[in-house]
């Protein structure tokens, strides 16, 4: 990466022109504080944490959400939800140098698919908005829990008590707090791309929001259908192409289709030259 896009990069996700889209691969360098053990964020990590340690059959390893609705069919819903509680909720995890930088730019709009905690801890202290993702309530057309933070605590809002101004954490896949709200399973992720395809999984002020924005891929791989799916609707209406940036060393093929596709452009470097 050379330093005038970096500058560019930088510049863009300090005044919210440009949105962080945060992947898995940001977690890398998480451990556990009590075992040593890496933060499973990665689709096979995942799917051998839920399966207690033990890999799963190939045609359940490609995908966690996969795996997620062979327990779920197995052992209930409530076996995945236990494992993702204990993982991201109850877990003591090293900080992730990517979300330290990312506390010091603040930028007021970030995306995270990731469900742990690490981007709601960097914005700690500082009145914030969170959206959580959710799938399969009846009694509601949304697809997401809103909540306010004044600095100290978590309060659920509607949609339209949302603080205008205020930093935006988007977790679609969402997270352990300040309630437990996860999209895992196969079944799970129907509901959810179902909903978000008709408009109904983002509040109507993000839908505002993001209009000509671009966005900065980090961590991210895009060779699963469910995730592309998600980030195609996620980054709707963003500025004409270059509609963004993905940092990816090694891209597939497949991976540079799908970007030429969507108008992102690849930038084959690690997202650790963003940072000093």
């Amino acid at each position: 990466m050379d330093n005038e896009l970096r500058t560019q990069l930088i510049a863009g996700l300090k005044d919210g022109s440009i949105v962080p889209y945060l992947g898995p691969g940001v977690l890398s360098d998480v451990f556990s504080i009590s075992t040593g053990n890496p933060i499973p964020a990665s689709s096979e990590q995942l799917i051998i944490g839920l399966n207690e340690g033990r890999p799963m059959s190939p045609k359940l390893m490609y995908e966690f959400s996969r795996a997620a609705m062979n327990i779920e069919l197995k052992r209930g819903r409530a076996a995945v939800m236990r494992f993702l509680n204990t993982t991201y909720g109850d877990t003591e995890w090293s900080r992730s140098a990517l979300h330290d930088w990312l506390k010091k730019i603040c930028p007021p709009y970030v995306i995270d698919i990731n469900r742990d905690t690490q981007l709601q801890t960097s914005y700690s202290g500082k009145p914030h908005t969170l959206i959580l993702g959710c799938a399969r309530l009846s009694g509601t057309d949304y697809r997401f829990k809103l909540y306010a933070n004044n600095g100290e605590r978590y309060t659920a809002i509607t949609p339209e008590q949302a603080i205008a101004g205020q930093p935006i954490l988007f977790k679609p896949m969402g997270s352990p707090r300040p309630f437990p709200s996860y999209i895992a399973s196969d079944a799970d992720y129907v509901d959810f791309i179902t909903e978000l395809m008709g408009g109904f999984a983002v509040p109507s002020f993000v839908k505002t929001l993001r209009h000509n924005k671009r966005y900065l891929l980090l961590g991210m791989h895009l060779n699963r259908d469910t995730e592309r799916m998600v980030l195609s609707d996620l980054i709707y209406s963003a500025a004409p192409s270059p509609c963004g940036w993905a940092l990816i060393e090694k891209a597939t093929d497949k991976e540079r289709r799908f970007l030429k596709k969507m108008g992102i452009e690849l930038v084959e470097s690690g997202f650790a030259e963003l940072m000093p």
